[in-house]
């Protein structure tokens, strides 16, 4: 027979497992909101943002500096304007600097890539990126290529 001590100490031991299985899960996810307050916001207008998600990652040189925070349409332009929140200890990105929209891993996860420039000034909190590189659509170049393979023929 079992005794009671044995079966509390197995169920303790089983939702302390539970636990920190979510606390890996969320922690890999980058669902979990840190506490860093030293950020500041800079936003970037694209033509096509395709697939690109709120909490996606936004790298320079491979580091991740900050996070997609909004996703919004811009009725002038007919495009699409990101809202990134970067961590205030990278805060030397030039005015000229470029945003891209790049792909990760197998599983297509989007990302933005920052490459700054050589201009003297430095963006600030609230700045615009113009110099976009808009998400590639496999889609649009399967057509593109089919259709120029017909016009061959």
């Amino acid at each position: 027979m079992y005794s009671r001590g044995t079966e509390l100490s197995v169920g303790v031991f089983v939702l302390l497992g539970a636990f920190c299985l979510a606390f890996l899960a969320l922690e890999v996810s980058g669902l979990t909101k840190r506490g860093d307050s030293g950020s500041y916001r800079l936003s970037a207008r694209f033509d096509n943002v395709a697939g690109l998600t709120t909490r996606a990652k936004v790298s320079a040189a491979g580091v991740t500096i900050g996070r997609v925070v909004g996703i919004r349409y811009d009725e002038k332009t007919a495009g699409a304007i990101v809202d990134m929140e970067i961590s205030q200890g990278f805060s030397q990105f030039s005015e000229d600097t470029s945003a891209s929209i790049l792909t990760a891993g197998l599983l297509g996860e989007k990302y933005i890539g920052l490459m700054t420039g050589g201009d003297p000034n430095y963006l600030v909190d609230g700045d615009i990126i113009y110099d976009t590189q808009s998400a590639v659509v496999l889609e649009e170049l399967i057509g593109k290529f089919l259709l120029n393979m017909s016009s061959e023929k």
